[in-house]
């Protein structure tokens, strides 16, 4: 059996430049007219019509209660995910157990399934006509098309990401240092506190924003369990939908243009991130 030969880095760096420019030209292409057009068409469409319009339509009743939903859903989602995680990459990384290969998978699970399904899941379970609707309406307990609905549904979606940005972390930081605290006197939570959180620091953060952005820009699971009510289960991307529907392109862009703004801080505060996570590994 004849193995192909590797290129030598040497033999790479040999190539014709104009390969190298083709190539750079290709991608800047492809990221132009795909990714950078996009954005710009969004913030021409919501400045279109003036700026007094724009801010009138961040302002308007149903857009701010659209913010404060989508904030009250980050701020209950995202811990929790924070904790689940932790929690989640301590136990795979520091243990070997029965049925690690499953729960890994679980954690993977929301990353699989479509958004839409996993709405139409809490509906067969917590809907009027569900598994457990019954006993919901009998103790007067509202999830589906009310806040707890929005909640679980977003909770289920973005529960990976911190979970999965631990794990390798951990993995690969080993417990030598752990068990070495604990040697020498100290509790559990010094330990966690004083060694294990300084070293995951930056994964945690990382996993935590990218948590975040996906919490803020979550619609398909959202759309099923939230009965689009105005000003009461629309979050901020489903009230977008609602005035594009409606034909008021320059409010639905102007609200979009707010969503697009905060996943610009996202990515630069993810850029930053891996940043020092590279300085921290190259030391």
């Amino acid at each position: 059996m004849s193995l192909t030969p590797v290129p030598s880095p040497s033999k790479t760096q040999q190539d014709p430049l104009w390969i190298k420019w083709t190539l750079m030209l290709l991608m800047f292409l492809f990221l132009g007219l795909f990714l950078l057009l996009p954005l710009v068409a969004v913030f021409y469409e919501a400045f279109k019509q003036g700026w007094s319009l724009y801010v009138e339509s961040l302002i308007d009743r149903d857009a701010l209660a659209a913010i404060r939903l989508t904030l009250l859903t980050v701020l209950i989602v995202v811990p929790l995910n924070t904790l689940f995680g932790i929690t989640a990459a301590w136990l795979v990384s520091k243990y070997q157990f029965w049925g690690k290969g499953l729960l890994l998978t679980l954690i993977d699970l929301p990353l699989a399934v479509s958004p839409v399904i996993s709405g139409l899941i809490y509906v067969l379970l917590f809907g009027r006509q569900g598994w457990l609707g019954p006993w919901l309406s009998e103790h007067d307990i509202k999830i589906i098309f009310a806040v707890p609905g929005i909640v679980l549904a977003t909770t289920f979606v973005t529960f990976s990401f911190v979970a999965r940005e631990l794990i390798p972390v951990m993995q690969a930081q080993g417990t030598e240092e752990e068990e070495a605290s604990i040697i020498l006197g100290a509790t559990g939570w010094q330990t966690f506190f004083r060694v294990t959180l300084p070293n995951i620091k930056w994964g945690l953060l990382y996993g935590v924003i990218m948590c975040n952005a996906r919490a803020m820009g979550e619609f398909g699971a959202v759309s099923v369990v939230s009965g689009h009510i105005r000003g009461l289960t629309n979050t901020t991307p489903l009230h977008v939908e609602i005035l594009y529907n409606e034909y008021k392109s320059s409010a639905a862009f102007a609200v979009a243009s707010l969503l697009t703004v905060l996943a610009l801080i996202t990515l630069f505060l993810k850029s930053f991130i891996e940043g020092r996570t590279h300085q921290k590994g190259s030391k």
